[in-house]
C-alpha cells in the first residue's frame, strides 16, 4: 500500500511545469469555446442591470456557465435570493458525479488541493481531464494548467462583454451561444473510441430528451447519467467476464 501510494505521487508531481504548460495547450478548444459564450453572458447580465462589478463577481465566484445564465434570467424577472441559489444547486449537481470520476486519478493529494481543483471542474475541463488521464500518466499539475486555462477565459470573456456589450450595437444578436454545444459535441466526439462509449452517449442523450419531457427541472441530466453510467459498467464488466 505504502508503495503504491508513493508511486502515485511521484506520478502526480512529475515534471509540474510541463505538465501545466500541456494543460493549458489542451485547454485551447475550451478557451476558444468559452471566450464568446463568456462575452454574451457578459453582455446579457448588464442588460438585466448587474453592474460591473457584479457580472464579474459571478464568472469570478460561480463560475458555471449554465448557471450564470440562468441566474441572470432570474434576476431580470426579479426572482428571490433564495429561489437563484436553489436552482443553481441543482442545475450544478451533476458536478458531483464528475468531481467523483476524477477523484481516483488525484490519490495522495491534500484537501486544499483537491478543494483547488475541484472549484474549475466544468463539463468542459472534466472531458478534457478525464479523457487525457484515462489515456496518459498525467500529473494533477495537468489539471490545473487545463482549469486555470479555461476559467481565465472565461472570466476575459466576461469582462469583455460587460465593458463592450452597451458600446457595440446589436452584439447580443449575435448567435454567440452555438459556441458552446459545438464545443460539447468535438469533445464527446473525442471520447467516443468504442463500442461501449459510443452506445452510453447515445443512450445518455436520448435518456436526457425523454426526462425532460417527463420532469420539470434540470434533474433528467442527473438520472439519464447515472442510468446511461450504470448500464455501461455492467456491460463492461460482462465483457470483460467473457
Amino acid at each position: 500500500m505504502r508503495t503504491e501510494t508513493l508511486r502515485e505521487t511521484s506520478v502526480n508531481t512529475a515534471a509540474p511545469v510541463n505538465e501545466f504548460t500541456a494543460g493549458v495547450a489542451k485547454a485551447a478548444p475550451v478557451m476558444m469555446g468559452y471566450f464568446p459564450i463568456a462575452v454574451a453572458y457578459g453582455v446579457l447580465a448588464r442588460e438585466a442591470g448587474l453592474t460591473l462589478w457584479e457580472t464579474m463577481a459571478m464568472s469570478l465566484f460561480l463560475y458555471a456557465g449554465a448557471s450564470q445564465f440562468i441566474a441572470v434570467g432570474m434576476f431580470a424577472a426579479a426572482m428571490s435570493p433564495f429561489t437563484m441559489i436553489f436552482t443553481t444547486f441543482l442545475v450544478n449537481l451533476r458536478h458531483l458525479l464528475m468531481s467523483a470520476s476524477l477523484a481516483p486519478f488525484l490519490k495522495g493529494l491534500r484537501f486544499r488541493s483537491l478543494a483547488l481543483l475541484g472549484t474549475g471542474v466544468t463539463d468542459e475541463t472534466f472531458a478534457v481531464n478525464c479523457t487525457e488521464f484515462a489515456n496518459t500518466r498525467r500529473g494533477h499539475c495537468f489539471m490545473y494548467g487545463v482549469n486555470l486555462a479555461s476559467y481565465s477565459s472565461w472570466v476575459t470573456g466576461s469582462l469583455v462583454g460587460a465593458m463592450a456589450g452597451t458600446l457595440i450595437p446589436g452584439l447580443d444578436q449575435l448567435p454567440l451561444d452555438f459556441a458552446l454545444p459545438a464545443m460539447f459535441i468535438c469533445l464527446l466526439v473525442i471520447m467516443l473510441k468504442d463500442n461501449v462509449m459510443l452506445c452510453t452517449a447515445v443512450l445518455a442523450g436520448g435518456l436526457s430528451i425523454l426526462l425532460a419531457l417527463l420532469i420539470e427541472g434540470n434533474w433528467n441530466i442527473i438520472l439519464a447519467t447515472v442510468i446511461a453510467a450504470t448500464v455501461a459498467s455492467g456491460w463492461e464488466k460482462c465483457r470483460k467476464r467473457s
